[in-house]
């Protein structure tokens, strides 16, 4: 008797449970993923056009990278940081590593180990994924990604402006169009430690207003409380000193100078004087751009600059600036102003009726596909291969522009027809197989 083979084959109760993504870390799946497609290129392009070069760096860093230049008493690392100790070595040594909750930190740690400034200044840029272990929400997810320019080794206000208006210059390259920008000064260490003990001395005077978190950054990270969202504090924090009155002469030219250059570029932007940054290596121009349509998650784009951090890493002290744009947040903005973003679909279908004719289809798909068109070509699924009505179907589903149909009538003539699928006016025309390098490129798209 036959075996038995009920039993290999498991019923639908007895099936594995569906696995889903992480809470807060999405697939980007098609058509989605073309919008994504579409925005990168901007960004390569842009990139190009300023002269800034590719750099990638490692997902995972040691996490003294980060506390070393983030700071221990930041949300960041106390509270959102994917941190782990790493399996032992055969010693018994392990590695205590962090997903990286940004890029910056990381660049500045592979300019020093490569020594990436010993034949000038550097201008660089990034696009990939982040981690931060907080409640996703609008705009805010556990692994997001960023687009970073950074610019190593430039001390001048020329530079800080650069990095402005290449941003100014994304957002007309994407058409989006309601972002502020907002600027200020963050002066010298020296400056800010004259104004953070005013600081501190004025929001004692206001301990009953401030709320428990800026109670506990009132003595570690005082300027972070200028930063805050809570509406009964806007009053205490409005009267405080503000940092523009400590800093001194050359603070106030590099100031000035990123004023005169932005005024000369007719770039509008307001001076926000609670426009801060919690971390000490950052000193001078700091800005944001920032919209009103994605909520409480406002930025969509966050530099300054930071001429301490080089040093903080371990590397010889040398200035920097740069920018971080959030991904998801700038294709959350493309929607809500319904800007639109081309599909990735291809030029032509080619309508197969029998799978036998595959070695002259292919020959002639992998000609089109050499000058550049785009093809899809039909292929039998679980049901076969399909008839003329169903291929076509999926012909026009697919957004393409023409079908190419290799009936039995065709190839028999050693032709292949041309089919309009968007043009209704448009005729349908037949073409000679062995002179696809003349009518092929009329089939590319501009796309």
């Amino acid at each position: 008797m036959p075996a038995n083979t009920s039993s290999a084959i498991p019923s639908p109760s007895s099936r594995p449970a569906k696995l889903a993504a992480v809470k807060g870390m999405n697939d980007v799946t098609p058509p989605e993923s073309a919008r994504w497609e579409w925005l990168e290129h901007k960004v390569r392009t842009l990139m190009g056009q300023y002269a800034y070069r590719n750099m990638r760096t490692p997902i995972l860093e040691h996490t003294a990278l980060f506390v070393r230049g983030i700071g221990e008493v930041t949300d960041i690392v106390e509270k959102e940081m994917y941190s782990f100790q790493d399996r032992s070595d055969k010693y018994g040594d392990n590695d205590h590593l962090a997903l990286r909750p940004e890029n910056t930190a990381g660049v500045v740690r592979a300019a020093i180990e490569h020594n990436m400034l010993y034949d000038g200044p550097k201008r660089l840029w990034y696009i990939g994924p982040m981690f931060r272990r907080e409640k996703p929400q609008r705009g805010r997810f556990r692994q997001f990604h960023q687009i970073g320019a950074e610019a190593l080794g430039f001390a001048g206000p020329d530079v800080d402006a650069e990095l402005i208006l290449m941003a100014n210059a994304f957002w007309r390259s994407i058409g989006l169009t309601g972002i502020r920008l907002e600027i200020n000064s963050l002066g010298q260490p020296s400056e800010r430690a004259k104004h953070r003990q005013e600081l501190i001395a004025h929001f004692e005077q206001h301990l009953d207003v401030l709320d428990e978190d800026a109670k506990r950054r009132l003595h570690t990270n005082p300027l972070r409380i200028l930063d805050t969202k809570n509406p009964t504090m806007k009053a205490v924090v409005e009267s405080a000193p503000q940092l523009m009155s400590f800093l001194g002469e050359e603070s106030l030219a590099h100031f000035r100078g990123l004023q005169a250059i932005l005024d000369a570029n007719r770039v509008e932007y307001t001076i926000n004087h609670r426009l801060v940054r919690g971390l000490d290596y950052y000193n001078l121009s700091v800005f944001e751009f920032v919209t009103d349509r994605l909520g409480a998650q406002g930025t969509v784009c966050a530099g300054g600059r930071y001429d301490d951090l080089i040093a903080q890493v371990g590397g010889k002290p040398a200035p920097a600036v740069g920018w971080a744009i959030g991904v998801e947040r700038i294709l959350e903005l493309l929607t809500e102003q319904g800007v639109p973003v081309p599909e990735n679909v291809p030029d032509v279908y080619a309508v197969v009726p029998d799978a036998a004719t595959a070695p002259i289809v292919l020959r002639a798909l992998l000609q089109l596909r050499e000058m550049g068109v785009r093809v899809q070509m039909h292929a039998a699924g679980s049901d076969g291969q399909g008839s003329f009505k169903s291929q076509f179907k999926r012909a026009d589903s697919s957004g393409a522009t023409y079908a190419l149909i290799f009936g039995s009538d065709e190839l028999a003539r050693g032709t292949v027809t041309v089919k309009p699928l968007r043009d209704a006016t448009a005729v349908q025309v037949e073409h000679h197989l062995d002179e696809v390098s003349v009518w092929g490129p009329t089939l590319q798209s501009s796309r």
